[in-house]
């Protein structure tokens, strides 16, 4: 779907309609519109009905392709709040003349005054009731708004229909206001964006946009400036700022060698970096591009009290209509006395609490996970991990460092240790996976040509060198190629590889593997908020498995799976937990893809992660800590605490001075000030999400 920036869109109502009217449309496939960044994502073939149709629904509203206007420009605090003080002024002015002039012409005077203060303060309120009205859409707050302030007037309640309306302004103003800064403030927590690139060609430095920077040329970054690019360095040492990305405040140590991610900070030193992404396909774009689109993924939270706030107001009114004629009718007092108690039910009733702090309640939890480094693709995915019962978890990369380093070479043959090593560590060389890394690494450099190289899924690696074939993997290998060995090989501890030349078993390499730091301690921390089933789904052998997982208090893990074999297993464990809450898997590998897309949740290990595995996943953890997972659960289950306890405070406020105006104890100016208090302290109490 195609993003589109939507400008003077202010109210959270307005969205929703937007939204359905879009969606109704013949030449829409999929429309959302997400209040919280005034963003429209939507694939459609013809914009220009798309725009004529938010036209018939919003005079005003205008979609763009290109950057909105300044925020500054498109809210003018200054403006507004002199606006308020001059009608503020005025409907002074009038509220004492009514009371000081009680008889003509003086008095119509006081009426003008009031009028003229109405009709300023409540124009686009009342205009946009009749526009709505016109095109068959009667129920929303404006409409509320305009017919609870015009009867008030008609029953000679003149003083509280102005101020009502003036009022409502103040509070719609208080409340623009509060959005802008919970926007501003959600922005600031993303400005890892890169403003130019410092490029070197022709031993000359140009200052260039990041888009234009292509792979392979090397870009000069200075201390305090930001890495506009993925790349490594080639030239120079420092330390980096990393907070952006991961949420770690402590620096680290980079020097030639070492690769480095756009939007990290360069601290101490000046650094050449040879780029190997694009800027499109940069850490700094992505991170972008999945928080500004994840308010998208609604939750079933957000979209209920959307479509719940539909059927909300009609009924509001018809309650209140009943409350103004049901009463008189059986002579339990006047009709203009219940007809004021019916208005009062009216102006506290404005759903538009609701409507903006649920989204932005969620939106807020997305961007507080991602100052943790932490990134969540949708607020579905935030509120299901507010639910999680049952998590898998592979092991290399994720429970463990998955750094590997060559603890024992065995010859069991006529090869020498060196020509298993040497062999091995050619078969492995196409390889990424850490194992094969390490082997490589252990063997030193080596020049041999492979004639022929086939991966066998799960299982290892079958090459063609020097006439000779050799076969490199688990002993899962060694069964599925019946060769023959001893059984005491594959009861060996830690990881293995085992090495085969001309189908004869030459011997084996151990290779060790640590747990992370942080690893029992997520895992303790997980069990405490009650998520106790925990699985573990590897390829590794038992013994390895085994070795790894006594520390954790992992007592359920399945061993030598092959990738369809996790896929098979996980779906499996998710159904016994089926309809008791969510199941979450958390991988890093290529070979994780499937089952990421298969859970409830899937979280990739983003910084040593796969780029298959972190584009399925729905929450990718930057820093590939383990305790990350636990402050994401912790974020999303407080945000769910945030968000309903604004649903229950607005609508337990709402019915309350209702039943206040029915007893006669509530006036209109009290409910005009419960309806806009209880959005501002709603929104105000979703912003605790960032936090």
């Amino acid at each position: 779907m195609k993003k589109y920036t939507i400008e003077n869109l202010d109210c959270p109502m307005c969205a929703a309609k937007i939204e359905a009217g879009v969606k109704n449309l013949s030449c829409v496939k999929d429309a959302k519109v997400v209040f919280a960044t005034k963003t429209l994502l939507i694939d459609t073939d013809d914009i220009n009905k798309v725009q004529a149709e938010i036209d018939s629904i919003e005079e005003g509203v205008i979609i763009r392709e290109n950057q909105p206007k300044n925020d500054e420009e498109e809210f003018n605090v200054k403006k507004e709040l002199i606006t308020l003080g001059v009608l503020l002024v005025l409907f002074g002015i009038g509220f004492y003349m009514t009371h000081i002039f009680t008889t003509p012409p003086l008095l119509y005077v006081s009426y003008a005054v009031l009028l003229a203060v109405y009709v300023a303060a409540g124009k686009d309120v009342i205009m946009l009731s009749i526009k709505n009205i016109m095109h068959g859409k009667i129920f929303d707050e404006n409409f509320l708004m305009t017919f609870a302030t015009l009867a008030a007037w008609a029953i000679g309640s003149h003083e509280e229909a102005v101020g009502v309306m003036l009022f409502y302004r103040a509070g719609e103003f208080f409340q623009d206001l509060a959005v802008h800064r919970s926007r501003r403030s959600i922005k600031s927590l993303l400005e890892i964006r890169p403003d130019y690139a410092v490029v070197l060609r022709d031993n000359q430095e140009y200052t260039v946009a990041p888009e234009s920077v292509a792979v392979g040329e090397t870009i000069i970054v200075k201390p305090g400036e930001k890495i506009a690019l993925d790349g490594t360095i080639i030239k120079g040492k420092t330390s980096l700022d990393t907070r952006a990305l991961t949420g770690e405040s402590v620096p680290r140590g980079a020097e030639k060698g070492d690769k480095v991610l756009s939007g990290m900070i360069s601290l101490t030193g000046m650094i050449e970096v040879q780029v190997d992404k694009i800027f499109a396909e940069s850490s700094a774009s992505k991170i972008l591009d999945m928080v500004e689109n994840a308010a998208a993924n609604k939750a079933k939270t957000e979209t209920f009290i959307t479509k719940f706030a539909s059927y909300y107001t009609p009924i509001v009114f018809f309650i209140a209509f009943a409350i103004a004629v049901v009463p008189p009718l059986l002579d339990m007092g006047s009709f203009s006395q219940w007809l004021y108690r019916a208005l009062v039910a009216l102006v506290v009733s404005c759903p538009c609490a609701l409507i903006i702090s649920v989204p932005l309640g969620y939106f807020g939890g997305i961007g507080g996970a991602s100052k943790k480094g932490i990134l969540v693709k949708g607020a579905n995915y935030l509120e299901a991990l507010s639910n999680i019962q049952a998590i898998a978890l592979d092991k290399t990369g994720t429970l463990t460092k998955g750094i590997f380093t060559v603890t024992e070479v065995k010859s069991m043959g006529k090869y020498s240790k060196e020509d298993i090593v040497k062999y091995a560590a050619v078969a492995e060389s196409k390889s990424n996976h850490p194992i094969a890394r390490s082997i490589v690494e252990y063997a030193g450099n080596l020049d041999y040509t492979i004639k022929e190289y086939e991966e066998i899924s799960g299982r290892g690696v079958k090459v063609s060198i020097e006439d000779k074939e050799i076969m490199v993997g688990n002993d899962s290998l060694l069964h599925f190629t019946n060769t023959s060995h001893d059984a005491s090989v594959c009861n060996i501890l830690g990881s293995v590889a085992h090495v085969v030349i001309d189908k004869e078993y030459a011997g084996y390499i151990v290779i060790s593997d640590k747990l992370k730091d942080d690893t029992v301690e997520a895992i303790k921390e997980l069990n405490n908020m009650g998520i106790r089933n925990i699985t573990v789904l590897t390829g590794d052998n038992k013994y390895a498995t085994e070795t790894i997982l006594k520390d954790t208090g992992i007592k359920e893990y399945y061993y030598d799976l092959l990738p369809e074999d996790k896929a098979e297993k996980f779906k499996e464990f998710s159904e016994k937990y089926k309809g008791k809450g969510y199941s979450l898997y958390v991988g890093d590998g290529i070979n994780d893809a499937p089952v990421l897309a298969m859970a409830d949740v899937g979280v990739s290990m983003g910084a040593a992660g796969s780029d298959a595995a972190i584009e399925t996943a729905d929450v990718v953890i930057m820093n590939d800590s383990l305790m990350k997972l636990v402050d994401a659960v912790k974020t999303a289950k407080k945000t769910k605490t945030i968000i309903w306890q604004n649903i229950i405070f607005a609508l337990g406020i709402k019915v309350l001075f209702i039943i206040l105006g029915l007893m006669d104890i509530a006036s209109m100016w009290m409910a005009v000030f419960g309806d806009v208090g209880v959005a501002l302290l709603a929104l105000l109490n979703s912003m605790r999400a960032l936090r």
